[in-house]
């Protein structure tokens, strides 16, 4: 396992689902870790649970101000930080686009894609003063394909994705690690949401088609090792058996 002992690391969308599984899974591996998320009461719970070594911030990413005092609270707190996983983001609406509401397509735009940035540009000034840091984004394949009643979520996720790329080709010479992890389909909360909608293809798979959540959790986990440097500035696909092989999730 990746032992990051001494390392910092801000999580959000901490309160369920992939950003939980990953808060445990980086504490157990020695981290320190900032849980972020709009959901005080459930991030409360998830640092008691971890102890000391867990700080929950009550924070909504697509509010620039909010994620800047996030990040000054992991500094506060812990002095230094190593890791950015940028997961919070948010599906509904599941409509199609004729019918969209503008203001809640917006929305989803402000969490997916400006939350992500606002993470990056928080987070990458103070990773390039100490000339190190890692920063992964959590993407979707819906960043590459569009789906129907998907077109906020399809969009979101393409601009999350090429916002990415950018933060590797500016912040690799100042020695950031900066890639994206595509999880596929994961079952959480969303999967249901989406089961529910009955609209395109993914809401016709069945629960145990979907990867437990703990799996991208892992594998977030190797992908801070030096051991996934050959990924850096891609995006990485949990589909892969050997992205799954390479983070010990099958033999």
């Amino acid at each position: 396992m990746t032992d990051l002992t001494g390392k910092v690391a801000i999580i959000t969308g901490a309160s369920r689902g992939i950003g939980a599984s990953t808060a445990e899974a980086f504490a157990q591996a020695g981290a320190k870790v900032v849980l972020l998320a709009r959901s005080d009461e459930a991030i409360a719970e998830l640092a008691g649970k971890i102890g000391p070594d867990a700080l929950a911030v009550p924070c909504d990413i697509s509010r620039f101000w909010e994620v800047e005092a996030a990040v000054n609270a992991a500094i506060d707190a812990f002095g230094r930080l190593d890791i950015l996983i940028g997961n919070a983001g948010v599906l509904h609406p599941i409509v199609h686009l004729a019918d969209a509401d503008p203001e809640a397509w917006g929305q989803v735009i402000d969490v997916n894609t400006k939350g992500v940035f606002n993470g990056m540009r928080a987070a990458m000034p103070v990773m390039m003063a100490q000339g190190s840091g890692t920063i992964i984004t959590v993407s979707s394949g819906a960043a590459h394909a569009p789906l129907e009643g998907w077109s906020a979520y399809c969009t979101s996720k393409a601009g999350a994705a090429m916002l990415t790329r950018s933060a590797h080709l500016e912040g690799s010479g100042a020695g950031l690690r900066v890639m994206g992890l595509s999880p596929g389909t994961v079952a959480t909360q969303m999967q249901r949401d989406i089961k529910a909608s009955g609209m395109n293809p993914v809401s016709q798979l069945e629960w145990e088609d979907h990867v437990p959540a703990d799996w991208p959790a892992k594998t977030l986990l190797w992908m801070c090792s030096g051991d996934a440097d050959a990924y850096l500035g891609e995006e990485v696909s949990l589909r892969d058996e050997k992205t799954r092989r390479a983070a010990g999730l099958v033999a």
